[in-house]
């Protein structure tokens, strides 16, 4: 834990965390256009479900806001190329902004060497990265439909087991443990599979548990609390961009740490690089025995007397 913390906090994952949760704000406007373009096509070539669609809007919504309502669903049939073509190209954009900032961070939290890349092998990269993880996406919302507890209704109402509170309390145990799978099988991927220099999947399994566990249990405590909020005034105008950007946010941070949880596991050591001595420098140098202070002070003055011995000498 410490060691993830330390990792974290040097590898700027809270900068990186802000970077995601923009990318994916920015991101939804087009995924929106897209989805109105989709609509309009497909409403378009069935003009009896458009028909039904205004009849449910006119006797649910009395008024202007249904007939408001009404109006932007024939806009959207009518302008659903333009629509659908500026949404795919700003999606496009959004999108792979989104991965590569995604892949730096995670990069960065695995402490690896960034090496500067092509223009146009990196955004392939990111976009084989973005395929990728759609496809474990798709993998993770067909676990999400069974988490629901749709089928496992199914499978004790076939049994013929009545719907007690022991049946509603495994069918809860139940949808919660394919609810982490589902968050597991995403979160390996992502850790294991987006860094710009991938690592083994044995690696990212652990962190990747505990970040399904965590991100669950923040889940369910974010649909309480976000649902409070929206309730309000300023929630229902301000509620779900703000719940949006917050749960991004600490769903970035919780890959991120995870990411470095992994990163600085006993089994991912990296030894230090440490760098070789400079070289050395011999110089061959000729020294004579020498005299120690004491033996210099001895010489020094028996010297001295016997030059005063022999002056005296001389005199007489």
């Amino acid at each position: 834990m410490v060691r993830a913390a330390g990792r974290y906090q040097r590898r700027r994952g809270d900068h990186y965390a802000a970077g995601i949760t923009y990318f994916t704000v920015l991101s939804l406007f087009p995924l929106l256009m897209v989805g109105f373009a989709v609509a309009g096509f497909v409403l378009s070539r069935n003009p009896q479900w458009l028909t039904d669609i205004q009849d449910k809007i006119v006797q649910n919504i009395p008024g202007e806001a249904g007939g408001q309502i009404n109006d932007l669903i024939h806009q959207a049939v009518e302008s659903r190329t333009g629509v659908g073509s500026v949404g795919l190209v700003t999606g496009a954009y959004a999108g792979l902004g989104w991965i590569g900032n995604l892949r730096a961070a995670l990069t960065e939290q695995w402490d690896q060497p960034t090496e500067q890349r092509n223009w146009f092998v990196a955004k392939l990269s990111d976009l084989m990265a973005l395929i990728g993880l759609f496809l474990a996406i798709l993998v993770s919302l067909g676990l999400s439909v069974l988490a629901s507890g749709g089928l496992i209704t199914t499978l004790l109402e076939r049994l013929r087991v009545h719907e007690t509170t022991s049946a509603k309390i495994l069918i809860t145990v139940a949808s919660l443990l394919l609810a982490v799978l589902a968050n597991w099988a995403v979160f390996v991927w992502i850790i294991a599979r987006l860094p710009l220099h991938p690592v083994t999947f044995r690696s990212a399994a652990r962190a990747a548990m505990i970040a399904a566990i965590v991100f669950e249990a923040f889940k369910q405590l974010a649909s309480v609390i976000l649902r409070s909020v929206v309730n309000g005034p300023a929630g229902v105008v301000f509620g779900p961009i703000i719940g949006l950007m917050v749960f991004s946010y600490f769903t970035a941070r919780i890959i991120l740490f995870a990411t470095a949880w992994a990163a600085t596991a006993s089994e991912n050591e990296v030894p230090a690089d440490i760098p070789p001595p400079a070289p050395a420098i011999i110089r061959p140098r000729m020294t004579g025995p020498g005299l120690s202070s004491g033996a210099g002070a001895a010489w020094f003055g028996a010297g001295a007397f016997v030059g005063a011995l022999l002056s005296t000498l001389r005199r007489r």
